[in-house]
């Protein structure tokens, strides 16, 4: 019984990434790319919270890989900044899980801007010249998303029973 529920509990999380992935590649008109949450992000950042044990480095590696290929960017810069933001999260995962959400929320705006800034600088040593404002808005709105999408992944895992 336990196999099962450790498979159906892997099927969520990857259920999860999938989405977040297909969110992240999703056409929107060109006016509202600019606010588009780092929905993987987001991902990363609840699953390395609250189930440490089982989504880690290697995870976030490959999911950042996906993300580099579904979007054409160079490959490993979204994996090496997502690598860089589950690291923090899995070091300091048991202080912030007993943060109160408001709480939370500074601290996924400061990982999501490191986040941002190590994409920044990658697109930077290549070239790549981008709008403030366009750069630094998805952290805003991703870190505003972070009460909503804690809320929701939280229910699933509770009616899954992941853990």
């Amino acid at each position: 019984m336990n196999f099962v529920l450790r498979r159906r509990a892997n099927w969520v999380i990857v259920v999860t990434y999938l989405v977040a992935l297909l969110l992240s590649i999703w056409p929107l008109p060109d006016w509202a790319e600019a606010f588009r949450p780092a929905w993987l992000l987001l991902a990363t950042i609840y699953w390395c919270l609250f189930l440490p044990h089982r989504v880690g480095l290697l995870v976030t590696f490959g999911v950042g890989i996906l993300l580099d290929a579904l979007t054409g960017s160079l490959l490993g810069e979204h994996a090496l900044a997502l690598l860089l933001i589950a690291w923090v999260t899995l070091k300091l995962h048991l202080q912030i899980r007993v943060f109160p959400w408001w709480q939370q929320m500074l601290v996924v705006f400061l990982l999501s801007l490191l986040y941002s800034f190590v994409l920044y600088w990658v697109d930077g040593m290549l070239g790549y010249t981008q709008g403030a404002l366009l750069r630094w808005m998805p952290v805003l709105i991703t870190s505003l998303l972070w009460p909503w999408s804690m809320q929701l992944l939280g229910m699933l895992q509770q009616r899954f029973q992941v853990n």
